[in-house]
Order: structure tokens, then C-alpha cells, then sequence
């Protein structure tokens, strides 16, 4: 064999081995970039949950803060009609701080409702207390302030529950082990005006069998 001919065998050879590592190295690189671009992704839903679920906690917090101020304003509408019973609310609402923070804020604010729920008990009462103006505007702007409390709250579970199924699936659980990202609590809580369901009991038709 001429050694042109050993030349064109040889870059033949060098040509046969280059196209089988590219075909090797190009899938590798192309997981290699899907994986990150999946990794950068995940990572990013973290944070778009976490300042979701922030987001609608400075909603509950707010809205929650005027629910609390709004029963100085409430006992000064009842002092007229029930001076007693004025004091009684006077003295559970020194006892209620309106905390800032997660920790124990439901116990908190349960305590606010069910003081809120007997302003509403003394205006059943008093019928004049009831039909007073001041009162029902005081009355509607509770409303609206729960209203608002429902909405946020709804709101905060939603991201919470999205959040927390996230950290739960494979493999973004593993994102969330390296970052730090962990599973949040839901906020319930039982509002002065919300009203309870009846329970409705069904008959048992005829034919039904014991």
C-alpha cells in the first residue's frame, strides 16, 4: 500500500472516530442542558410559591390588624346599651395582643373571633343596639374585613398546597432537600361571621334495607 493511500486509510479512521464521539458527546450534552434547564426551572417554582404564599399572608396580616382594631370601636357602641357587658368584652380585649407572628397566631385570633361573635350575640338583645346606625356600620365593616381575611386565606392555602405537593414529588424533591425549601402549614381559622351549615338528616327511603 502507497503511503497515500495509508494517509487516506488513516484520516478515514481519525473521521469514523470523531463522528461516533460526537455521537456520544452531542446526547450527552443535550441531557446535560435539558436537566439544568428542568433543575433552574424547579427552582424557580420554589420561589415563585414561597413569595406567593409571603404575599398572601401580608393580606391575612393586614386585614386581620384592622379586624383587631375594630373592637375598641365596637365596645364604645355597646357601652351605651349593656354597660356590664361592656366591660366583660373591655376586659377579654386587654388580654388579646393582635401578634404579628405565625406562631400561636391561631389560637390568637380564634380568641378575637369568639369575642367578635359575642359582640354580635349582645346586638340580638338589643334591639336598639341592632338597629343603631353606628352599629351597623360598624357590623358591615366586619363583614368586609372577614371577607377579605376568607379571600387571603384562600389564597395562602392554595400556594401552601401547591408548594408542599411540589416538595412531596420526585425529583423536585430533591431541589428542595439542597435548597432548603420546606413544607408550610395551613392557616385555618373560624371567622365572628361565619355561618354554620344545618345539618340536613335524609329520610330512609322504604326500600331501603336494614
Amino acid at each position: 500500500m502507497t503511503s497515500a493511500g495509508a494517509s487516506a486509510v488513516s484520516a478515514l479512521r481519525v473521521w469514523q472516530k470523531g463522528t461516533i464521539l460526537l455521537q456520544v458527546i452531542i446526547p450527552v450534552i443535550f441531557v446535560l442542558i435539558v436537566l439544568v434547564a428542568w433543575c433552574i426551572r424547579a427552582y424557580n417554582q420554589f420561589i415563585e410559591y414561597r413569595n406567593k404564599i409571603e404575599e398572601a399572608w401580608s393580606g391575612i396580616d393586614v386585614a386581620l390588624k384592622r379586624r383587631f382594631n375594630l373592637i375598641p370601636n365596637l365596645i364604645r357602641a355597646i357601652e351605651g346599651y349593656g354597660e356590664h357587658e361592656a366591660k366583660i368584652f373591655q376586659t377579654k380585649n386587654n388580654y388579646l395582643t393582635g401578634s404579628d407572628g405565625k406562631s400561636d397566631r391561631v389560637e390568637e385570633e380564634s380568641r378575637i373571633s369568639k369575642s367578635l361573635r359575642g359582640f354580635l350575640a349582645l346586638a340580638e338583645a338589643y334591639p336598639d343596639l341592632k338597629a343603631s346606625e353606628n352599629f351597623l356600620d360598624l357590623q358591615k365593616s366586619l363583614d368586609e374585613i372577614e371577607e377579605d381575611i376568607q379571600k387571603a386565606r384562600n389564597q395562602y392555602n392554595r400556594y401552601v398546597g401547591r408548594l408542599n405537593t411540589h416538595i412531596e414529588s420526585f425529583p423536585a424533591s430533591l431541589i428542595a432537600g439542597k435548597f432548603g425549601f420546606e413544607k408550610q402549614t395551613y392557616f385555618t381559622l373560624d371567622l365572628a361571621t361565619q355561618r354554620e351549615l344545618p345539618e340536613v338528616d335524609f329520610p330512609k327511603s322504604r326500600g331501603s334495607r336494614k
